[in-house]
């Protein structure tokens, strides 16, 4: 018997690079993806998708809101997938999408429904520069993720500039309308989104370790962080954005002005 015989898809002692191949599909047809956090990545999806509605509803509060719950399942989900080791490709580019919908397509959204349309075409570029630097820098982050530096973000994260916009609605959603209201709203939706394009570091706070023994007060604390947000919390949350986001472009200018010195020393 031949070698030629041994590799006949007849014979028993071999298979076909067809029939290989056919194999190798079905099994990838059928493999299937994890669900833990796709539930909270899908979660995340619905509570932007119902921002929007709320949003051209005139339901603006609901909309902010919605967004916040938005920003919680987001968290959710890469977590819950790194603790359960269920991590995976598709995960990473379903969150990139419901990321677009959440943080990118809902703030732009319900900002213009609230008071951007006051400014007519001002008002739809701000938001459209909103949108359109979300989904750039949700691009670069795929395409960046394993050769930067975990602990830092290149630009704010969307949902931060998400939590700035929504902040800022469901701060004065119900202030009378005026020019100078719109202009702050179209300035800080317009900063937002081109702070997540920029080159500007931010702490991503993905060294804590939540597994951990941690110091009793460090509970204490966030138990009064969070009594803290419950006594305004539409003002709280958009203030600590906006102290967020603020940190690192003050940090830099302050980097500026202290090698200036040293430079005319």
């Amino acid at each position: 018997m031949t070698d030629q015989d041994n590799q006949s898809p007849h014979k028993g002692g071999g298979k076909s690079t067809a029939g290989v191949a056919s194999q190798t599909a079905e099994r990838t047809r059928h493999k299937g993806i994890y669900l833990l956090p796709n539930l909270f990545t899908t979660g995340a999806l619905f509570a932007g998708f119902y921002a929007i509605l709320a949003g051209m509803d005139g339901k603006f509060e609901a909309a902010a809101i919605a967004i916040f719950v938005a920003m919680i399942f987001d968290g959710l989900d890469g977590r819950v997938a790194r603790l359960t080791n269920t991590s995976s490709e598709f995960g990473v580019q379903y969150d990139s999408l419901s990321d677009m919908v959440s943080f990118g397509i809902a703030p732009a959204v319900v900002a213009f429904s609230w008071i951007l349309n006051e400014l007519g075409r001002i008002g739809w570029a701000a938001a459209f520069i909103y949108a359109s630097c979300a989904a750039l820098r949700l691009a670069r982050f795929n395409t960046q993720v394993d050769s930067v530096d975990s602990r830092y973000f290149v630009g704010i994260a969307s949902p931060t500039a998400a939590a700035l916009v929504a902040g800022l609605v469901w701060s004065g959603y119900d202030a009378e309308p005026s020019s100078h209201l719109a202009g702050l709203a179209a300035l800080i939706t317009s900063l937002s989104g081109l702070l997540m394009v920029s080159n500007l570091p931010y702490y991503s706070f993905k060294g804590l370790d939540l597994k951990g023994r941690v110091p009793f007060v460090v509970l204490l604390g966030i138990a009064m962080a969070i009594v803290i947000i419950t006594i305004d919390p539409a003002r709280i949350l958009f203030f600590m954005a906006l102290t967020y986001a603020l940190s690192s472009p003050a940090v830099w200018l302050w980097k500026k002005i202290k090698s200036r010195g040293q430079t005319s020393t």
